[in-house]
Formats: structure tokens, sequence, C-alpha cells
């Protein structure tokens, strides 16, 4: 057995998460299903950096397979793409140490989050994009980041339906950059971790500050409360962009 390290590419529009269920269709499942074609119907079990909800999408989610067989990482590379539905793309492979888990040794995660900022829901960004066509002082966000930098409780910051009971994680960096070109307002949030929902849930707070409804500083309320309903909204699964794992 070989194992392989792959980096995928994906719009999550048509898919129903990463993880496989049962007659859904999950961008794990599509690739499970194409590794068996390969291997003429052996079942190969992916593994995934961390499950993305349906319509989240991907740059760079990465995944690790145990390969009955070996072959050159770029004969894998071409033969997956060769497999795969126009909706995913494998931007890189490489074999890695039969140590290596794709999960489990991620050191720390980029998220993106793009926001369009337009009066209108623009027909070509709805699929790609949250949309929020309400004032936004951005002075007021970049602030309001500064807070979340650091190790903190995020206790409100977490879906129900979340499993870990450990809700402490540490934000390296949270940033937000408004394009004039395209009236889009992009986040990203580099962690240790991240919980269910959780960069969604902080977008959406951040745009409650920028649009005066919070204090700019409610961030240091929230990680105090530990109370999920107090921070309420959670942005669009459209907007999120799993960009980048680091191990």
């Amino acid at each position: 057995m070989t194992r392989y390290k792959l980096t995928i590419s994906y719009d999550g529009t048509k898919f129903h998460g990463f993880q496989r269920q049962n007659d859904l269709r999950t961008v794990q499942g599509v690739v499970e299903k194409a590794l068996s074609k390969m291997t003429k119907g052996k079942q190969v079990n992916v593994f995934g950096s961390g499950r993305t909800d349906a319509g989240v999408h991907a740059f760079g989610q990465v995944i690790h397979f145990d390969y009955p067989g070996m072959m050159p990482a770029e004969n894998m590379l071409k033969a997956v793409n060769s497999l795969m539905p126009l909706d995913i793309l494998v931007s890189s492979a490489s074999i890695v140490d039969e140590n290596f888990h794709a999960r489990f040794g991620v050191k720390r995660k980029t998220y993106q989050y793009r926001v369009d900022c337009g009066y209108y829901t623009d027909p070509f960004k709805r699929f790609y994009t949250g949309h929020y066509p309400y004032t936004l002082d951005v002075d007021k966000v970049q602030i309001a980041l500064k807070d979340l930098v650091g190790e903190h409780d995020f206790s409100s910051f977490a879906a129900s339906g979340g499993v870990i009971e450990n809700k402490v994680r540490t934000i390296y960096s949270a940033t937000a950059v408004y394009n004039k070109s395209n009236d889009e307002l992009v986040f990203e949030f580099t962690g240790n971790g991240f919980l269910y929902n959780m960069v969604r849930i902080l977008v959406a707070t951040l745009l409650e500050i920028g649009n005066g409804r919070r204090d700019v500083h409610d961030f240091l309320r929230l990680f105090e409360v530990k109370d999920r309903q107090e921070a309420r909204g959670t942005a669009p699964a459209s907007g999120l962009y799993l960009k980048e794992v680091f191990y």
C-alpha cells in the first residue's frame, strides 16, 4: 500500500458537503468512487483535513488515502483528474510517509470568506459569495478583527450540532480587504482549528459590527458570555472557502 497526499479544489455548490453520505453527492464520495474505478472495484477510503458543509468551497482541501500498488505521484495526479467531474480539480499529489494523516497532522488552516456588498444580488456571484447590501464601516470591522487574534474560548461561535467540547482556539491572523472594483469585502482567518460553522458566525458578527448594530469590541463580551444565542447570525455557506491547510 502506498499513501498519497492530494490537494484538491472544488466548487461546493452541487455537493452536500465533503463527508460521504448515502445517496447524496459529496466530495469524499466522488473521489472514492473514482479511486474504486482505478482499483477495479477495491474500496479506497479517503481522509480529509476536515469537513466542509453543503455549498462551501475549497481552494486547498487536503486528503490522503492508501492505494494498493505504486505509481509516481505525477501519474496519480493525472489519473485522478481524468476521472473528476468539472467541479473538482486535483492541484497536487505526492507520496507521503505512512504516518501522515490529513486530519490529525493539521497545524493550522486558513479560511476565506467573500461578501458581495452590492445592493442587488449579482446572479453570477450568488453561489460564490455571501450577500450583505447594508451600510458597512470597514474601519470598525478592522478594529473588531484585532480582538479575534490570540487564544479565546469560542463557545459563542460554535453552532449546535458540533461534538467537540473544548471550544478554545487560537487565531493567528484575521483580516478584511475591501475590493472596490468588484464591491466585495474579503475576510481571511488563520487559526489552529475552527469549530462547526465558526467562520460563518464570526463573519455575521463582524458584518453587524460594521453596520453599527453591535459595539466595535463586542467580541470581548461574547468571549466571556459563552452563549451561542448572543452571537445570533450565521453567514451563508456560499461565501466560504477552505483556502489552505498547513502541516
